[in-house]
């Protein structure tokens, strides 16, 4: 049961932290190279997407339209493809709307390798080829350079509150659970002791009353 419950609550936090590196904004200091529409096919990654337009075309249960993507170069040399697409009123919470602004936005700052404009994207999201899924760009500004240190103050704000309502909430249970559950457990185990108890005797006094028409042996 101890490995049960390792695995358990290993699980579930693992879980947790998924959820949260996938939703809590993140930036990346990059410069933009370009800015593309192209037709996309959703499948079973379509939970990885916002949610399709009205005018979408969906064929035998497969969605094709067309996504904004925005493309650029990290500091080392990495490139990076982000999806520029509205999460509306919906999850994540980030409320955007203006995705076409975005992508004007991003296309004004385009630049080269040989004159980079350094510019830092917040967005969430991750990115895994395979199943081809992009991160999601929410804003995107001007920054001095690539060694510019910008402080995820959201996110320290959101995990630890998030922290504090993890603690409190593990107290309580701790003290509920030594006020009404521990006693009860602990009742439970006294009965079945008493009642291991009283049934052993029980067999100890029917195994005499056999003994006693036993013939005596001379």
């Amino acid at each position: 049961m101890v490995y049960v419950k390792w695995i358990f609550w290993g699980t579930f936090w693992v879980l947790v932290a998924a959820f949260f590196h996938y939703t809590l904004p993140k930036r990346d200091i990059v410069y933009v190279t370009g800015v593309e529409i192209k037709m996309e096919q959703f499948g079973e990654n379509s939970i990885f997407w916002a949610a399709p337009d009205t005018g979408a075309n969906i064929t035998d249960g497969v969605v094709r339209r067309d996504v904004r993507f925005i493309d650029a170069v990290k500091a080392n040399g990495r490139v990076k493809v982000y999806r520029n697409e509205d999460t509306g009123w919906g999850w994540p919470p980030y409320f955007k709307l203006d995705s076409s602004n975005l992508q004007a936005e991003a296309r004004n700052l385009t630049s080269t390798a040989d004159n980079p404009n350094w510019v830092a994207i917040r967005y969430y999201g991750w990115r895994f080829i395979p199943w081809s899924i992009y991160p999601n760009a929410v804003s995107i500004y001007e920054v001095e350079g690539p060694d510019v240190r910008l402080i995820p103050w959201l996110n320290i704000v959101i995990l630890t509150v998030f922290g504090a309502l993890s603690w409190a909430v593990y107290v309580r249970w701790r003290r509920f659970r030594e006020a009404r559950i521990d006693p009860m457990m602990e009742d439970m185990s006294q009965s079945f002791e008493a009642a291991g108890d009283s049934l052993s005797e029980s067999r100890g006094r029917f195994r005499r009353w056999l003994d006693s028409w036993k013939t005596p042996k001379r």
